[in-house]
């Protein structure tokens, strides 16, 4: 979220920013409903500062024996009136907030200008992507001629767009689960967390996903609480230090976890509808950081590092792009996609996103440190994929396949699984 004064002092370079990335800002508009805030704010103080001097006046006067009525209705009358300002205050205060929720962060000038995948900007390209001397298969095709995924039995069970995994499969998904665990908090220094998986609209908002995403959420409720499954770990990991004043000593924060995630994917049906790449539901281990803001753009580069790490130790080719503005989150300032080669696709398909939010989450959730003058100020905020473990998974059976239909695995994997390769027909093989 936005401060209202910062957008309206920037004037028309708050609105060139936010139009690189299609949104157009109503400047006027926002000007008068702040305008008019402060007005009712310096009403309202008026009123009560003439209620406070009415109100010693009737104190006085009663104790001298004079006429109190008319300054008793006076007080009456000034009563009502800053009942009704207030009242008009609360609407104006709602609407300003509602208007400053919709519009989304300000693009880094950092990030290219253009609204698809296509304007990304590539930095990198790490490993060479496997040649094969056969038409390589696809991870469904290679999943469940081996038997270690099931899409079928998962449709019975839930529909569409969900997977259950066996035997090898589901030891692949708890060890590269492990594996990135061990990374982060073994090498990378974040602290692991197990946090609900079920959170409030106050917290959905904190990180971005209310109001705007509301469609795209899996929601529940018991009686009069109204829950929602978490989109990604991001949202718990996040608010986790919502409305709190964090030592500046403590700076920065590192934290992870491994949690199912859930999307509604609404207004994607037709892309990815096969296989692990687009899901209901699927595992990611998460990393998120909370900076001074300051080093919030270093931060960003050290974590692109840590997702990469990730890909490295399983020795998967992939590139790094920087999206263009108008493709950038909602919440984010500038992101890295990191992309790992899918073969059957014959491209490099998104398998991580990590972004600076600069201080657009934490003045949404509230979480402050302080500066070198004591005072309270915003924190940064940034987060990755570190990494999804079905589209890891997706990657590593296409990358690894063989002619026989047995599947390579890496050797980091094998102190967590304790076999290297599963064969054709889904036996784990040391």
């Amino acid at each position: 979220m936005h401060d209202a004064r910062a957008l309206i002092d920037m004037g028309a370079e708050a609105i060139r920013r936010l139009a690189r990335r299609g949104y157009t800002l109503d400047l006027s508009g926002l000007e008068s409903l702040h305008s008019r805030r402060n007005q009712n704010v310096r009403s309202a103080d008026d009123l009560r500062a003439e209620s406070k001097r009415v109100a010693g006046e009737v104190q006085r006067t009663a104790k001298e024996g004079g006429d109190i009525t008319g300054l008793k209705e006076r007080a009456r009358e000034l009563k009502e009136e800053i009942r009704e300002i207030e009242a008009g205050q609360e609407q104006i205060e709602a609407q300003l907030r509602e208007l400053l929720l919709s519009i989304p962060n300000l693009p880094d000038d950092a990030a290219p200008d253009g609204d698809s995948e296509e304007f990304a900007v590539e930095v990198r390209r790490i490993g060479t992507p496997p040649a094969f001397p056969f038409e390589p298969k696809d991870h469904v095709d290679l999943g469940e001629a081996t038997g270690i995924l099931d899409f079928g039995r998962a449709t019975k069970l839930s529909g569409p767009r969900f997977a259950v995994s066996r035997g090898a499969g589901a030891a692949l998904e708890r060890a590269l689960a492990t594996l990135f665990l061990d990374l982060h908090t073994r090498r990378h220094g974040y602290t692991e967390y197990a946090v609900p998986y079920l959170v409030t609209r106050k917290t959905m908002t904190g990180t971005g996903q209310l109001p705007k995403f509301e469609e795209d959420l899996f929601k529940t409720g018991v009686a009069d609480r109204d829950l929602f499954l978490i989109p990604t770990a991001e949202v718990p990991l996040t608010n986790l230090y919502a409305d709190e004043i964090l030592p500046r000593a403590e700076l920065p924060l590192g934290l992870t976890a491994h949690t199912p995630c859930f999307r509604s994917e609404a207004g994607s049906y037709g892309r990815d509808t096969r296989g692990l790449i687009r899901q209901h539901q699927f595992a990611k281990v998460e990393i998120v950081k909370i900076v001074e803001p300051e080093t919030a753009d270093a931060e960003l580069e050290t974590m692109v590092g840590h997702a990469e790490a990730c890909l490295e130790a399983l020795g998967l080719a992939y590139r790094v792009v920087r999206l263009a503005a108008g493709d950038t989150g909602f919440s984010a300032r500038l992101t890295y996609d990191i992309e790992v080669w899918i073969p059957s696709q014959n491209t490099y398909r998104e398998i991580s996103s990590v972004s600076n939010f600069g201080t657009f989450q934490a003045r949404r959730a509230n979480i402050r440190t302080r500066g070198e003058d004591g005072k309270p100020k915003l924190v940064a905020t940034l987060n990755g994929s570190g990494l999804p473990i079905g589209r890891t998974l997706a990657a590593l059976l296409e990358q690894g396949q063989q002619q026989d239909g047995s599947i390579d695995l890496p050797e980091s994997l094998f102190p967590y699984l304790g076999f290297r390769r599963i064969s054709a027909d889904g036996t784990p093989q040391a």
